[in-house]
Parts: C-alpha cells; sequence; structure tokens
C-alpha cells in the first residue's frame, strides 16, 4: 500500500469534492514528503487546505503510534537449553497430524531471531535438505541456529535418520560458521535433544537438556 493510501486511511473522508486521497496527495507535496509530514505538529498541519483540527490530530496520533512502536525494545525469546525450544514450540506443534520441520535462527546471545518452517511432511516423516536449513540462517545473518520437529505419534526418541540429519547440519554449520547448536525432537508431552545423544561436534556451543 502506498504512503498517500495509508494517509487516506488516516484521513477517512475527502474534503470540498476531493477524494481522501487526493487530499493526501496534496498534504505530501504541500509539507515536502513523509519525512517532513512526520515531522509537523498539529497547528501546521491544521492550515493545509482540506485538513483541519481534527484530520490534523489524527494524524500526529498515528505517526506518534509508529513512532514509539519503533522505540519499544523487543524482547526476544533466549533459548539456553533444549527444555526452552520445547516450551516455545511445543503451543505451535500441539495436535499438529504432520511432521513439520522448524528452524530457529538466532543472534549471538541466543536470541531468536526468525523462526522459519522449512519443511512440512506426513505423519511419519518429514524430508529436509541442509541447503533449505541454511539458506534462511544465511539471509538472516544468523549466528547460530537450533532446529526442531514435532513427532505426531507422540514419541520423543529420534529416528535414526533424524540422529543422521543432525551430524549432516552441525557438520554444514560448521563448515558455514552457523553452528547448529541442537536439534530437538517435540513429542506430545516431552522432548528429546538429539544433540544429547550425538555428542558434540567441533567447536558447536551445545544447548543441553
Amino acid at each position: 500500500m502506498l504512503c498517500e493510501e495509508l494517509i487516506a486511511l488516516i484521513l477517512g473522508t475527502g474534503a470540498r469534492g476531493r477524494s481522501a486521497l487526493e487530499v493526501a496527495r496534496s498534504l505530501l507535496v504541500e509539507t515536502g514528503g513523509l519525512t517532513d509530514l512526520s515531522r509537523a505538529n498539529p497547528r501546521e498541519l491544521a492550515c493545509v487546505h482540506g485538513i483541519g483540527t481534527a484530520r490534523a490530530a489524527r494524524l500526529v496520533a498515528a505517526f506518534e503510534l509508529g513512532k514509539r512502536a519503533m522505540a519499544e525494545p523487543v524482547e526476544r525469546v533466549v533459548l539456553r537449553e533444549a527444555s526452552d525450544v520445547y516450551r516455545h514450540l511445543r503451543p505451535r506443534m500441539h495436535g499438529m497430524t504432520q511432521e513439520v520441520f522448524l528452524v530457529l535462527a538466532l543472534d549471538a546471545r541466543n536470541g531468536v531471531v526468525d523462526e522459519i518452517e522449512v519443511a512440512r511432511g506426513s505423519l511419519t516423516g518429514v524430508e529436509v535438505h541442509p541447503r533449505e536449513v541454511f539458506r534462511s540462517l544465511i539471509r538472516q545473518a544468523a549466528a547460530a541456529a537450533v532446529v526442531a520437529h514435532n513427532h505426531p505419534s507422540g514419541d520423543s526418541q529420534p529416528s535414526p535418520d533424524d540422529i543422521a540429519l543432525t551430524r549432516r547440519l552441525r557438520l554444514a554449520g560448521e563448515i558455514l560458521g552457523i553452528p547448529i547448536l541442537d536439534h530437538v525432537v517435540i513429542g506430545r508431552d516431552d522432548f528429546t535433544s538429539v544433540a544429547d545423544l550425538v555428542g558434540a561436534e567441533g567447536d558447536a556451543e551445545e544447548v543441553s537438556s
């Protein structure tokens, strides 16, 4: 949606035969653009043709909300151990009838930067290729990552394929400089840390249960 369309939504209605969109376009021209508009005070805006006191107040309030939202500190979920991963993902994965493979991109302090669904499979399995995992992590400039998937059967014990995939991902992570800290398998009421089973490999910092 264009800036003038967003402004028109805030204005609500037009004025003196002009649509709200036309008024919004004129407002951007008269104030010198979006940046200058965001800094204008209500009195200045009220003097612009077609705006008036009420619309000026709405515009200033909208920009103020945006500024406060940008200034609000974002508290990231921090994953210190496998149980943190389980608590974070269990609500999302509870009751799923398909296996879903997720990648949690982390910052240098193990804070979750992004949560990416890489693949969705069947009741008994899901196909995952390392390139799909690391494509998203490279794009996010992740410092590290945790991967996880669910077992709809409810049993959190990893399969031989789960363990083999974990080894491949950790090896690729060492090469790319994005360590895979753990692979957490989520069951109905419990979880298993694959990192605990395969042991630490290379210099990757481990998230243990």
